[in-house]
């Protein structure tokens, strides 16, 4: 890979990571919404919860690869390879398999330093940007065909 080519390649990591924030703070506030507006609950009722992490993170993913599609994977070929039913299956299928691995490596995390001040932060930092990477790579490989 020559220094082109690494340079095009960082640049659309970090218009992911960017897309990718996006998507989480309307995943977030979806899920906010959702459970102390919509439904009118808090999180002492599992099942408003459940229902509002599940929303946030639908409407997280849709924003998630529609700004992908327009923004990062852009190229015609990207375009073509990326706007079909498969496609948008398999960028849904990568997303549930990085919330699962976010979900595992915390419950794993916190099993082995604790659940409280700062190494629960960093922990959370360090799974979210395992999970990153995770998404963007399975995303470029399964959906946009690249390696």
């Amino acid at each position: 890979m020559n220094r082109s080519q690494k340079k095009k390649a960082l640049m659309e990591f970090l218009r992911y990571a960017l897309v990718g924030g996006i998507s989480a703070l309307v995943d977030m506030a979806v899920n906010y919404l959702m459970l102390y507006k919509i439904l009118g609950s808090d999180k002492n009722h599992p099942f408003e919860v459940a229902v509002s992490v599940t929303a946030g993170f639908i409407v997280g993913i849709l924003v998630n690869y529609a700004l992908s599609n327009i923004f990062v994977f852009n190229s015609s070929e990207q375009k073509e390879k990326g706007r079909t039913f498969k496609a948008f299956m398999i960028y849904v299928l990568v997303g549930v398999i990085g919330y699962g691995l976010t979900v595992g490596l915390t419950l794993l995390g916190t099993r082995l330093i604790g659940d409280e001040g700062i190494w629960y932060l960093l922990l959370t930092c360090v799974v979210k940007g395992l999970v990153l990477i995770w998404n963007y790579l399975g995303r470029k490989i399964l959906v946009y065909g690249e390696k």
